[in-house]
């Protein structure tokens, strides 16, 4: 029995151990993720190309609008106190960051994640809207929904017309599968209502929120400190962001987290590298700090795969005049002379240095060259064609090819030459005038030897 009994007491132990250990994350890679327009299948992309991430919604998506990546973005989903995005626009919008903000009952006993502002405290809009985005105050968020409201107006009264202004603003971004029930995004008990947003529309208001140089000071900075005026004397609280990436991470520039028991670890994230902003949306992730693994998988992603491009591919070299100077420039075609039978105009890039950008898994990019009817004198930076880059079908750049050396047209005796011998040319079969060629490559940058999926 002893010995039963001490077997027991194993198992239990070894069955508490277990139940201690926290979940584990199942990140991976569904052949319906969509990377730059496609699925993960119809790309016939390794798993090793794609990004394993564990959200149930994630959109990834930079400044110029260029979509990288979705998981389910179009999906309705509670946000948590992601809501506190909208909540800081409006406030942005509709108030001056010197108008000042008293907490009410309400908003200091309002619990969950606080900026520790208590009933009667006073404080400028500026510091309110640290206080909501930074250490995301709900007590925040109803002190600056109560006092922009208050402005707005409303039959209902203060809050619900900030909260109306959000939806209105929400609607102006083009956030069509978002609605909005308060200004901090809790859900649950007296909060929970119709409320709602996906992955894409949060990077919309993600996108729209950081050209507020306000905003993007604010959250782009791990802490913060405040001043509120408690009992009369000026009171300093020292806040520290939720944002465990600011800091830490290359290029981290905030913006906003969020949870709740129906929301999940969620997280709006913002990277700047090089002058572009890179916003990564993960919704629903299975741990806060899952959260900010799948944002920052998915920005050096993004990153690795984004090849810069040279337009330029070609082993010859021409010298030619170049503002004061001479440059050495990559000879990319030979364009025909229309007025010779045999000769052609060395011909470069107009932009002879010039790159692309491209996100290299979207696939290869192709170059199709168009060469104009040339006649006369040609001189060195004359216009001779022009070259079209395409990347997946897709347009990406448009580019002039000039001259880089002059090509004198013919004499009148050369050109009575020309004339007899093209004349001639219907019982000789010789060329009437040179052929145009294309020397430029445009090397591989997806590598589709991999395994797929």
């Amino acid at each position: 029995m002893r010995a039963l009994s001490a077997l027991c007491a194993c198992a239990l132990a070894v069955s508490l151990s277990f139940a201690l250990v926290p979940a584990t994350a199942f990140a991976g890679v569904a052949k319906t993720d969509v990377v730059a327009g496609e699925t993960v299948e119809s790309r016939g992309l390794a798993v090793s190309q794609c990004p394993s991430i564990d959200a149930t919604y994630a959109y990834v998506v930079d400044g110029n609008g260029t979509v990288y990546f979705e998981r389910n973005p179009d999906t309705q989903t509670h946000i948590a106190s992601v809501t506190k995005i909208m909540t800081a626009i409006v406030a942005l919008e509709n108030s001056q960051l010197t108008d000042q903000v008293t907490v009410s009952a309400e908003a200091a006993s309002i619990g969950e994640s606080s900026a520790s502002l208590k009933e009667g405290d006073v404080l400028s809009m500026e510091d309110a809207i640290k206080a909501l985005l930074t250490s995301s105050g709900n007590d925040a968020a109803i002190a600056i929904a109560d006092t922009v409201g208050a402005k707005l107006g409303g039959a209902g009264g203060a809050r619900a017309a900030f909260v109306a202004a959000m939806n209105a603003k929400a609607a102006d971004l083009g956030c069509a599968n978002t609605l909005f029930a308060n200004p901090h995004g809790l859900d649950f008990n007296q909060y929970a209502g119709d409320m709602h947003s996906t992955a894409r529309d949060v990077a919309t208001m993600s996108a729209y929120a950081m050209k507020s140089q306000t905003f993007r000071d604010i959250v782009s900075k791990d802490k913060a400190t405040i001043t509120v005026t408690r009992g009369g004397v000026a009171t300093p609280l020292e806040l520290e962001s939720t944002d465990e990436l600011i800091g830490v991470y290359e290029g981290a520039c905030g913006i906003k987290t969020g949870f709740t028991s129906l929301a999940g670890e969620c997280f709006a994230g913002a990277c700047n590298r090089d002058g572009l902003d890179l916003y990564a949306i993960v919704l629903n992730s299975s741990s806060e700090q899952q959260r900010f693994t799948d944002a920052k998988t998915l920005f050096d992603w993004v990153y690795a795969n984004s090849v810069n491009y040279p337009y330029a591919h070609a082993s010859e070299t021409a010298t030619m005049s170049w503002g004061s100077s001479t440059k050495e420039v990559p000879v990319v075609a030979e364009v025909a002379h229309g007025d010779w039978t045999d000769k052609t105009i060395k011909a470069t890039f107009s932009e002879p240095d010039g790159s692309l950008d491209v996100f290299s898994l979207k696939g290869n990019v192709s170059c199709t060259m168009s060469f104009d009817n040339v006649s006369g004198n040609v001189h060195e930076g004359d216009k001779v064609g022009s070259a079209v880059f395409k990347q997946h079908n897709e347009t990406i750049a448009t580019v002039d090819l000039i001259a880089c050396e002059d090509v004198a047209a013919p004499n009148p005796l050369e050109a009575a030459g020309i004339w007899v011998g093209r004349l001639l040319s219907h019982f000789t079969g010789s060329q009437t005038v040179a052929t145009s060629v294309d020397l430029n490559d445009t090397p591989l940058i997806n590598d589709k030897t991999k395994a797929k999926y």
